[in-house]
């Protein structure tokens, strides 16, 4: 102990003689000042956002189904617990837990975006710097970067509204951040995106920002902002280029069965990439043993299928008819085993599909699955034993009774399009949804914000003729003009974009610019005034929606409820109280918005 104690002194002496070790040293060799000196420096950077933004529809509980809840189109189907956001008033608070896999992932969009706008920050701050690389090289790496600030500011002005902004690169702790006006952050949108539209290519390899998926995202920057001629103009850039067309003919892996189609064809994930797909404008990453790979895969079979193999599925001489082993009818390989969290609303799986000849809606060719549709599969408690063994499902007996334990059908009786969330899983068994490739931007999508655009400017037919362009691929027949309002576009949104858009986004953007225009709907008027207490959002989720418009219960007790101000989601109150010298103001409707000031209408830089 004597030596060493006097080891350990002259060790310290030595190196207070020395002041190098005062020097700060990088915490990484890939911190910005050592990858951000040359092209595959900054490519790398951008596949570092593009990574961020790939899990909004990734692993358990993932963030899109908050946005799915949060709309006509679905509710929260967890109902063995107290927490999940069924009860909006009461669980959607400033206060609440509002980064979750079991109870909403709200803190999560508000954490996530403003992570991708710092890197996108860091590339756009450091890239002049950089005297190696060609102006016409930069332009394309800062439009690249421009798109993926776009994106996320995009999404948190139409989840939260009004919000803090920063558009330089922060090397130091920044207390006074101010909201600002969500139109002022648009208009910067817009500057950013026309200079992409100019720089970035039509052709990009896989996974990187292309001009179709900026044009894309520039469309919605223009409805966003009442712009409906510049709309037009941006998505028709896209639509007639000739780079990007919509597929209507079999294609990929599996075009050789007879019995399937192009919309199945268009969802499969080895398809989703693939050369022949001209569909596809942007798309994230998630392959099998690649080394950055989701560790849970999409998941889109156990978050968005009902919770089937949970036992309570009787036979009608009320023994179990349903499991999750791996049995001689494997259901939980054939289509999943689900839990029922992103259930989907009659609206969804019903009222919305007006068209039999439907391929997205389709039993036969099974791109659509009914319960019944299902077979009792229990081995071990029906074969030998029961005559319902590989009988179909039913849900009650002849007397009317249900037939599953507890009544619970929110959790574990509903439809699902197979086509869309069926993932092949070689992560686990029983199937979940394994790695795939997911789209964030298609044509299709293109063609119905076209359709938008055309229907806010009166010009009806030429929107009929964008939504039939979809339509048809699904086989169904064309509608009329008369027929086509915001109501029957949204209508095909949700058939042809389920899981895909961020519904609760796009419903908000629809309601601000009802708020802008003062455009009549169904006999009634918006106004910017009191977004906050009457809007578009509010009013559609109450009609098409019947667990919030009607008041339903859970098995718990809980009733599914929503209000007019859950149009905006709240600001996480951390976020308010860490900005000590500035002020994030909370939206309407949530404690603590009585402390607001007036948003600022200049970007602060």
């Amino acid at each position: 102990m004597k030596y060493l104690t006097v080891l350990v002194l002259v060790l310290m002496v030595s190196q207070s003689c020395q002041k190098d070790w005062l020097k700060p040293k990088p915490l990484s060799f890939f911190s910005p000042e050592n990858t951000l000196i040359d092209e595959p420096g900054f490519n790398a950077a951008l596949a570092a956002i593009a990574k961020n933004v790939r899990q909004e529809w990734y692993e358990d509980g993932a963030p899109i189904i908050t946005e799915n809840i949060f709309s006509e189109m679905c509710v929260e189907g967890t109902t063995d617990k107290f927490g999940p956001a069924v009860n909006m008033d009461i669980l959607i608070t400033p206060d609440a837990n509002l980064n979750s896999n079991d109870f909403n992932r709200i803190g999560y969009y508000w954490e996530r975006n403003y992570l991708i706008i710092r890197l996108a920050n860091t590339i756009t701050s450091r890239i002049n710097a950089v005297k190696t690389i060609p102006e016409a090289t930069k332009n394309v790496i800062l439009g690249r970067a421009y798109f993926f600030r776009a994106y996320a500011y995009y999404r948190l002005v139409h989840q939260f509204g009004d919000v803090p902004t920063t558009f330089k690169e922060l090397t130091s702790a920044k207390l006074d951040f101010n909201s600002v006006k969500r139109e002022v952050i648009l208009q910067r949108l817009k500057t950013e995106l026309d200079f992409a539209m100019a720089n970035v290519p039509w052709v990009a390899n896989k996974g990187e920002v292309n001009k179709g998926a900026v044009g894309h995202l520039l469309t919605k920057v223009n409805l966003a902002l009442g712009l409906f001629d510049d709309a037009i103009a941006s998505s028709s850039t896209v639509i007639n280029n000739g780079t990007f067309k919509l597929m209507t003919n079999r294609f990929g892996v599996d075009a050789g069965i007879a019995s399937k189609n192009v919309i199945w064809d268009l969802h499969r994930r080895n398809n989703k990439f693939i050369s022949a797909n001209t569909e596809v404008l942007f798309s994230v990453i998630d392959r099998y043993g690649d080394p950055s790979a989701t560790a849970g895969g999409v998941n889109t079979m156990r978050q968005a299928l009902p919770f089937s193999s949970a036992g309570t599925i009787l036979t009608p001489d009320n023994l179990v008819g349903m499991t999750n082993a791996q049995v001689e009818i494997d259901h939980m390989k054939d289509y999943g085993r689900g839990i029922g969290r992103c259930r989907a609303t009659p609206y969804a799986t019903v009222y919305i599909w007006d068209d039999p000849k439907d391929l997205r809606h389709d039993t036969v060719s099974r791109n659509w699955m009914e319960m019944n549709m299902l077979t009792y599969n229990n081995s071990a408690t029906l074969k030998g034993k029961s005559s319902y063994y590989g009988a179909r499902l039913q849900l009650r007996k002849a007397d009317g009774s249900l037939l599953v334990s507890g009544g619970d059908t929110i959790r574990t009786w509903f439809a699902w399009p197979h086509y869309k969330l069926y993932v092949e899983d070689e992560i686990r068994y029983p199937f979940q949804g394994g790695n795939s490739d997911w789209y964030a931007f298609r044509l299709a999508e293109t063609y119905l914000l076209r359709a938008e655009a055309y229907w806010w400017k009166g010009d009806a037919a030429s929107a009929a003729a964008d939504v039939n362009a979809v339509r048809t691929r699904a086989k169904c027949s064309p509608y009329t003009a008369a027929r086509v309002d915001i109501g029957t576009i949204l209508d095909e949104r949700g058939r042809e974009l389920y899981y895909e858009e961020p519904r609760k986004t796009e419903l908000t953007r629809v309601s601000y610019i009802f708020a802008k225009t003062g455009k009549s709907f169904n006999g009634k008027t918006y106004s910017a005034n009191n977004f906050s207490t009457s809007n578009f959002f509010y009013d559609r989720i109450m009609a098409k929606n019947d667990f919030y418009g009607k008041g339903i219960k859970n098995v718990r007790g809980d009733q599914y409820k929503m209000s007019p101000y859950h149009v905006l989601w709240p600001i996480p109150r951390p976020a308010i109280l860490a900005n000590s010298l500035g002020q994030i103001n909370q939206n309407l409707g949530y404690s603590g918005s009585e402390k607001n000031k007036p948003a600022l209408d200049k970007i602060e830089e």
